[in-house]
């Protein structure tokens, strides 16, 4: 029987005086996956990360807001514990997502409209609603 290659089966197998021969590993890492388009992946996630549309509270919610922050502006030296949700805008693209944070009131700066709770600077902007903890 006889084959296409009967010719060149017994040659010694060929070794190159030009090129160096490469390690197992360095031979392996050529045929590795490559990421032809850099960052694709990443835009992808974060395109299909979803966030949530800001609600726009209503006149009525807004007196009642502020009649709270207004009783806790009183209280302050009391440090009294709320929960607070507020909107948190995200920072890559358009809307965010809803957070409540728990904790003791220790600042409530009208001048820069902030409430901080436990450290967490809260705009009063985005604030939804506060409900006071005993």
């Amino acid at each position: 029987m006889s084959g296409a290659y009967d010719d060149i089966i017994s040659l010694p197998h060929h070794v190159s005086e030009r090129h160096p021969h490469l390690a197992p590993n360095e031979r392996a890492a050529q045929f590795s996956p490559f990421a032809a388009l850099t960052g694709y992946d990443n835009a992808i996630k974060e395109t299909a990360r979803l966030t949530t549309e800001k609600a726009i509270l209503g006149e009525d919610a807004k007196e009642e807001l502020d009649r709270k922050l207004q009783s806790l502006t009183a209280r302050l030296e009391m440090e009294p514990n709320v929960s607070v949700t507020f909107f948190k805008p995200d920072e890559k693209k358009d809307g965010g997502r809803y957070m409540t944070k728990a904790g003791r009131i220790q600042k409530i700066n009208e001048e820069k409209r902030l409430l901080v709770v436990d450290g967490m600077q809260i705009p009063f902007d985005e604030i939804m609603n506060v409900t006071e903890k005993n």
